[in-house]
């Protein structure tokens, strides 16, 4: 048995945490049932979302066989699934645009060396820190990015040239090529949304997905359908992964290739660790986030080697991993395996898959992420929430994705900081309730500070003090309930109690925490400027020494 009493390794991979534990035979039996289970979820998604990001459909089935194994197998989380995320459509998109496939490869090989370093760093604990507007707005921005993504196969337009990334401009030209609908396609995309919701409400077990696209493709074989499969598109699927090979790392090509890679690591980390976090309140364990930063960039690393792509947590297909019974990571590296096998065995079948039908699956999936219950009640709840939740959602579908987060997470943190210095109060204090004689006393003012005080509390109160200290003996500020204080807070005592002595009075400070204490002393706040005093009755008796 593991031992409790002391927190366990950061780095150390949940796999040898649950064997430690124990693992018996109906534990496999169990994994067996969810690893199938998920690889049931990952097939047909993995390459709508390989196709929808500008490759072809293998490297997604590349980046669930070698990602999701390795995330499975070095991973801080007993039951993430590794594999491509429909959150990264658009970078990956963009990337393969401007860099071709071979830069999408390198990118995401860098990326992996960048999560190394952020979870060799320890920087795990702070990502999660991300305010909740800003992970509702950037969720809802991705699915309407992915719909959108999906409308040219969802309805079989043909464009003469290359479908354009930026919204507007995408708008503007299916609008224009909106004669050359394929009536059948749009029909099998309709179909197959129907069968997926359909299945999942009558169903749920049911793996509703795959019955969806493999009813789909029956129905396109069988009625001779002219629409477009993977098939005709990209040819036959291979059957087995690729040797692995190093990209070219000429400096033009890595230079290029950077500012993908950066995007691809903030964005990774993100969604790795709020799958994570999803999977510990399904389950009510406790990753490890540094192990999970580190298994992720061993993940994109070794993806890229095999010509793979973007590797990361995947929400949904975690959640499916939770409630199919897994016991531990053992249920994602056999999700890995079980998806391999359908390489193996039949790649040839996924030739007869239509487009349309994999547009549906990803129409359904980005109708399911936009958490749209939870973006309209933080837009309804505050004025500082809305805000943020706005501009993320926005800077997201309209700009790009690493601004929307950075904007997001710059708004959150002001309205954090309004927040806080609201709740820093400044109150006159009662001194009638320790003696009679304190309260009539004309040379002595007190007052109570509750509340952290920092420098937006220092920005907000600083003043009101300062007037305050214009022409008492003694100024009195009662510290009990102040937990904090950073160096602007204790800067502005400092300046205060040199008012105060200016005028021939003294600044008591009472009830000062031993922390709190130590930051003011710091900044100069200290003997013979201020008094510190445990209570105002040492006010007293201080002030008849003077």
């Amino acid at each position: 048995m593991i031992d409790t009493s002391s927190p366990p390794p950061e780095f150390l991979p949940k796999l040898i945490t649950v064997f430690k534990e124990g693992y018996s035979l109906s534990d496999l039996r169990a994994d067996v049932m969810a690893g199938l289970t998920v690889a049931i979820v990952a097939l047909p998604l993995s390459m709508a979302i390989a196709i929808a990001s500008g490759v072809g459909p293998e490297r997604g089935l590349y980046t669930t066989i070698i990602g999701g194994f390795l995330v499975s197998l070095l991973g801080g989380s007993r039951f993430q699934i590794g594999g491509p995320a429909g959150a990264f459509i658009v970078l990956v998109s963009a990337c393969v645009m401007a860099t071709g496939v071979q830069g999408l490869i390198l990118a995401t090989f860098i990326s992996g060396f960048l999560l190394l370093a952020l979870g060799g760093l320890r920087l795990g604990t702070y990502i999660k820190f991300i305010p909740y507007p800003v992970t509702v707005g950037f969720t809802a921005g991705i699915a309407v990015i992915i719909f959108t993504s999906q409308l040219k196969e969802l309805f079989g337009l043909t464009l003469s040239g290359p479908e354009p990334a930026e919204i507007l401009h995408k708008a503007e030209a299916l609008w224009d090529v909106r004669g050359t609908v394929t009536w059948p396609a749009f029909a099998i995309a309709l179909a197959t949304i129907a069968m997926v919701v359909g299945i999942k409400r009558l169903r749920p077990g049911l793996p509703n997905m795959l019955i969806a696209v493999a009813l789909a493709s029956v129905a396109v074989a069988v009625g001779g359908l002219q629409i477009e499969t993977i098939g005709s598109r990209f040819g036959e699927l291979p059957r087995v992964p690729p040797v692995p090979s190093l990209p070219d790392f000429s400096a033009e090509k890595v230079w290029a290739a950077l500012p993908f890679a950066v995007s691809f690591t903030l964005l990774g980390a993100i969604e790795s660790l709020l799958s994570a976090v999803v999977a510990d309140g399904m389950s009510g364990r406790q990753h490890r986030s540094n192990a999970e930063l580190v298994a992720q960039g061993v993940a994109n690393i070794g993806s890229a080697l095999f010509g793979g792509f973007c590797v990361t947590g995947t929400i949904a297909r975690t959640a499916t991993n939770v409630r199919a019974g897994s016991r531990g990571p053992v249920s994602g590296m056999l999700h890995a395996l079980f998806v391999l096998a359908f390489m193996l065995i039949a790649a040839p079948l996924a030739a007869f898959i239509p487009l349309a039908a994999l547009a549906g699956v990803l129409a359904v999936v980005a109708w399911n992420m936009a958490e749209k219950e939870e973006f309209w009640a933080l837009v309804k709840s505050s004025k500082g929430d809305a805000m943020v939740v706005l501009a993320t959602f926005l800077l997201v579908v309209f700009r790009d994705l690493t601004e929307g987060i950075v904007v997001g997470f710059a708004l959150g943190g002001l309205v954090f900081i309004r927040r806080m210095s609201e709740a820093a109060q400044v109150e006159p204090g009662d001194d009638a309730i320790i003696s009679p004689e304190m309260a009539a006393d004309e040379n002595r003012v007190t007052y109570r500070l509750r509340g952290p005080y920092f420098f937006g509390a220092a920005a907000r109160l600083g003043s009101v003090l300062d007037r305050i200290a214009d022409h008492p003996r003694a100024f009195v500020v009662d510290f009990t309930d102040v937990p904090f204080i950073d160096s602007s807070g204790a800067r502005s005592f400092e300046l205060l109690a040199n008012k105060v002595a200016r005028k021939g009075g003294l600044l008591y400070l009472v009830g000062v925490r031993p922390e709190v204490r130590q930051s003011l002393m710091a900044q100069g706040a200290n003997e013979p400027l201020v008094r510190f005093v445990a209570d105002r009755v040492a006010v007293d008796r201080a002030e008849a020494k003077r």
